[in-house]
């Protein structure tokens, strides 16, 4: 009974602790962590799934197998077993004549099991069919207005004369390649020796679609060898799409890790403020009698209380935050969403634990060790334990290994602690040379005291340096990734391509785009062909990945031009008047071309050569016309070429690209308005869940703020009794704390806008792989929020600070 009566009574004395000792920040600190982790661990499930999902969709299965050949009779022997499902298909460019027109499209011969992923959905206008059965002919909607033709009519696709079944509603897997997006026609792969469109040198591309277990297609891509015509296609080289969601998930993890490290830093201030304010309550405390176990037991009470609260609330609003995250990601999200499973709630718990262990662990096992002397004499040396500062591999350990290969996070980390030092040094040092400038008495009695503790001083810097760099880190590069985004198919971005056209209707052509008050690019001369040869050697020896390996397999469109395109940039070289050819800039890195060097082109099996004469950047999001190589016009002079002009059409120009296709039939006019629109849907979307994450950024970030300034004006108040007993007023010990604080907040915050600068560059280059920049509006916005903040803790503070000296000397 006694023992029950005694375990009730520290559980109220517990309770009275967590409420006079200010421990909130703690049980608020571990909340946040609980929150952040639970809610990212949440999405990042469902968000992995969307991208899988998405990648997959486009590709129409698991996995591709694409050649210019058929398909070689050894992958179809591996790949007919009864763990893999398999689709073909195969597709080429050829004319579709009606009675009335006719149209240049694009082929899709398949099989009765295409799609194996995404949606192919097909009406007649009375009954939707999700297959292509032999003897159909699916036509996309824009032919039916072009080529003038219904339902039931005749068309002709090569030699095969084939009645029209329906159109096109859905296509699974849309190209995000406007050079792709010629209309599609669907047919049997049975109907395709009808067509007699496949003859030698045609150009076909054939594509075995494969679903099933990734360790059984992995092991048919490690048998099978390649040809320079076969390359294999999963969901992370599908689409362009990819990339936004890969940055999403990146950006996700590294807002985590720093709102995690914000709110670890809360707590471990919190804590080392709790045991020197305490001191004396636990000496009292042992000099009445309470030993060690009992003390043991009620600061672990406490301990639990708080994590118990922290636990329920920090599961509470990570429940809400991962609701409020996916708000903007609900089209992308699959349906109906997966159930969390308890994966989020362990690892949010597991997670806040190992950072809690020595946080709490190694300043309350110091507490504990606290004399009883310190009643009579205080500030006694305590013995200290080395074997508490193993407990800093509780997490140390468990995020080497989860993290070990995400080197983002370890810029991060390494950037932390290396500029928490160099801040902590730069603030003395600018403390020190302040103080041999004349200023008002207030800054100098400020000053002063900065300086007697330069530890003390560096240490209060660095931690609210390294506070206001970390907020500005998550919100700018936040701010870069956006920007970048919006390069993604921007507003203004063409949104109509029409190739092959012939050149002597070039000029009327572009005459009617014209006419129509349309903007538009200029006319580029297309002609198709492969680089064979550099400097004499083989090209397929220098390729080392990426796009140069890409350019390689396959034909690609060149052009001409008397000069470089105004939206491309110039890196090296000079445009030349002759025998010059200017390469993309990912090209000449993946190829190792130079300015200079000699390339042998074989087009239209005649051998071309030119000298690289410059590199230019090129920025392929853009919509806007783009090639890897750019000729000058006398290299190219002799052969034939047909002409590419992009443009941009309003919603409300349907019936113009209608007219415009039918008065030039021979035309491929490609209306990517409704990718476009797809796009900046996604984009937005994406925006507001990585706003919403970056503001959960900041809170912490002021939460740690707010923390330190008050934690350090708390420390004052000996300091504040001190001054006003050698006759200081009121007003001058105002000002001297205004001073203090109000330089600690200006330098900390110009500071930490130079660390956050090189911070956000070294992430943005070497995490994201984007090009850094300044952001000026940043070395005003963060001095203000610190001085703001000050503003509100020195406020609700100085009361508190002087009330107990005004009451002793009335």
């Amino acid at each position: 009974m006694r023992s029950k009566t005694t375990i009730i009574r520290q559980l109220s004395w517990s309770i009275s602790e967590i409420r006079h000792a200010n421990l909130w920040p703690v049980s608020v600190a571990i909340s946040l962590i609980i929150a952040c982790i639970f809610a990212i661990t949440a999405l990042a499930e469902r968000v992995e799934q969307a991208v899988v999902k998405q990648g997959k969709e486009a590709l129409t299965a698991d996995t591709v197998f694409v050649s210019s050949n058929p398909i070689p009779s050894e992958l179809v022997q591996m790949t007919d077993s009864g763990e893999l499902i398999t689709a073909q298909q195969t597709r080429f460019a050829t004319m579709a004549f009606s009675d009335q027109s006719m149209k240049l499209v694009m082929v899709k011969a398949v099989d009765d099991r295409y799609p194996l992923r995404g949606n192919l959905i097909l009406s007649n206008d009375q009954d939707t069919h999700v297959n292509v059965r032999s003897g159909e002919l699916w036509l996309d909607e824009r032919l039916f207005a072009i080529l003038n033709i219904t339902i039931g009519d005749n068309v002709t696709i090569g030699d095969a004369n084939l009645q029209v079944s329906g159109r096109v509603v859905e296509e699974p897997g849309m190209s995000f390649n406007p050079f792709q997006q010629m209309p599609s026609v669907y047919i049997h792969s049975s109907d395709l020796d009808k067509t007699g469109a496949i003859q030698l040198g045609s150009r076909v591309r054939y594509s075995l679609f494969i679903n099933g277990e990734e360790e059984a297609i992995n092991k048919i891509k490690q048998t099978l060898k390649l040809t320079p015509s076969d390359r294999w296609k999963d969901q992370n080289t599908s689409s362009r799409t990819s990339e936004v969601f890969e940055r999403t998930e990146q950006y996700l993890s590294l807002s985590v890790a720093i709102v995690v490290i914000m709110a670890a830093t809360t707590l471990v201030f919190t804590c080392q403020h709790y045991v020197t304010s305490r001191r004396k309550t636990i000496a009292m405390f042992k000099s009445l009698g309470a030993s060690k176990t009992w003390l043991t037991r009620w600061i672990s009470m406490q301990i639990m209380i708080l994590l118990i609260a922290a636990v329920v609330v920090g599961i509470g609003v990570g429940i809400l935050l991962e609701f409020l995250l996916r708000i903007p990601l609900v089209d992308l999200l699959p349906s109906p969403l997966p159930d969390y499973g308890l994966s989020p709630f362990v690892i949010a718990i597991v997670t806040s634990v190992l950072i809690s262990t020595p946080a709490l662990g190694i300043p309350l096992q110091r507490l504990l060790t606290i004399s009883a002397l310190e009643v009579m004499q205080p500030n006694t040396h305590t013995k200290r334990s080395r074997w508490t500062l193993w407990l800093l591999l509780v997490p140390a350990l468990p995020m080497l290994w989860v993290y070990k290969d995400n080197a983002l996070i370890w810029v991060v980390l390494g950037g932390i602690i290396g500029l928490l030092i160099v801040l902590a040094l730069v603030s003395v040092c600018m403390m020190k040379a302040m103080a041999t400038i004349a200023l008002p008495t207030s800054f100098k009695l400020a000053l002063s005291r900065m300086n007697r503790s330069p530890i003390s001083t560096g240490l209060q810097f660095g931690a609210l340096a390294l506070s206001l760099m970390l907020v500005a880190v998550v919100w700018l590069v936040r701010s870069d990734i956006l920007s970048d985004w919006q390069r993604t198919v921007p507003v203004d971005a063409p949104n109509a391509f029409a190739l092959n056209i012939a050149p002597y209707e070039k000029d009327g052509y572009l005459k009617a785009i014209d006419d129509n008050g349309i903007e538009r690019s200029k006319a580029y001369p297309i002609i198709r062909g492969r680089l064979s040869k550099i400097n004499g050697k083989e090209a397929k020896n220098a390729a080392q990945g990426g796009e140069g390996t890409d350019v390689l397999r396959r034909e690609i469109n060149f052009t001409y031009s008397s000069q470089i395109p105004e939206h491309n940039v110039v890196l090296t070289g000079d445009w030349t008047s002759k025998h010059g050819v200017s390469v993309e800039a990912d090209v000449a890195k993946d190829l190792r071309l130079k300015i200079g060097d000699s390339l042998e082109f074989v087009i239209n099996s005649q051998v071309i050569t030119a000298e690289v004469n410059s590199i230019r950047q090129v920025e392929w999001r853009d919509m806007k016309p783009n090639f890897y190589f750019i000729f000058t016009p006398d290299v190219l002079k002799d052969i034939a070429a047909t002409y590419l002009v992009s443009f941009r059409v309003d919603e409300n120009q349907d019936s113009f690209l209608n007219d415009l296709s039918r008065s030039y039939p021979t035309v491929s006019l490609m209306d990517i308005r409704q990718m476009g629109d797809k796009i900046q849907q996604l984009l937005r979307q994406m925006v507001s869940s990585i706003t919403l994450l970056a503001g959960l950024g900041v809170i912490a970030g002021i939460l740690l703020i707010f923390t330190l300034l008050r934690l350090s004006l708390g420390q004052r108040q000996s300091e504040v009794r001190l001054y006003r007993t050698l006759g200081a007023s009121k007003k001058r010990v105002t000002r001297t704390i205004w001073a203090e604080y109000g330089l600690l907040s200006v330098m900390a915050g110009l500071i930490a806008v130079v660390g956050a600068e090189l911070v956000v560059a070294g992430i943005i280059s070497f995490g994201f792989e984007l090009s850094p920049s300044l952001h000026f509006s940043m070395w005003f916005v963060l001095p203000a929020l610190t001085f703001c903040t000050l503003f509100l803790v020195i406020n609700s503070l100085l009361n508190q600070l002087l009330s107990p000296i005004n009451k002793e000397f009335t």
